[in-house]
């Protein structure tokens, strides 16, 4: 199937991969009409034990509020709301715009963003933040558009990399399935580094 676009009289087509690719990769980060308000990032927490209640309902509402007037809900408008983590750019960039600016580890915390790589099935990355950690190989994440333009709050993820260092999860898309293997940069939390 091919999409064609009419530009100066000549015909111009581009496979539906292409134009699928921009408007529905997982987490692109984009201006215009589906811009996110911004919320101010004095009062995050530095290491909180919990996710702070008030930005993680703040970051909920902005984006009801968003899909309401018919936007799209991205992930990284969410984290950057709901951990305070003041990044811009596609999820993929988030790992290295970090360095120097943030603490950059690959141990999980509380209110740390996790960081999941750019893969050929999500080329701009995704970014979450992480509301609880369970046990060292369990942690649940809060984070948006895992699901096409739908938030997911205390959803599992599974560390399953040969070393335990977080850098391969599996995430629980569905209370009973494990879906498949996503390579983790990392987690960037408030403190510099």
């Amino acid at each position: 199937m091919k999409i064609t676009l009419k530009s100066s009289g000549q015909l111009v087509r581009l496979p539906l991969a292409i134009a699928a690719l921009a408007a529905l990769s997982a987490c692109g980060s984009f201006g215009g009409g589906d811009q996110a308000p911004r919320m101010n990032f004095a009062s995050a927490q530095d290491r909180p034990d919990e996710v702070d209640p008030a930005r993680r309902d703040n970051a909920v509402a902005i984006a009801k509020e968003l899909r309401a007037r018919g936007g799209r809900v991205w992930c990284v408008p969410f984290a950057r709301n709901a951990s305070g983590i003041d990044l811009q750019g596609n999820a993929g960039t988030w790992w290295s715009k970090a360095s120097g600016r943030y603490e950059r580890s690959h141990t999980p915390e509380v209110g740390s963003v996790m960081a999941f790589s750019a893969t050929r099935k999500m080329p701009m990355g995704h970014v979450a933040v992480v509301s609880e950690v369970v046990s060292d190989r369990e942690i649940k994440i809060d984070h948006a558009n895992w699901q096409r333009n739908r938030i997911s709050l205390g959803m599992t993820v599974h560390d399953v990399s040969k070393k335990n260092d977080w850098s391969q999860v599996r995430v629980m898309s569905q209370e009973s399935a494990a879906g498949r293997v996503y390579p983790v940069a990392g987690f960037i939390s408030k403190d510099e580094g």
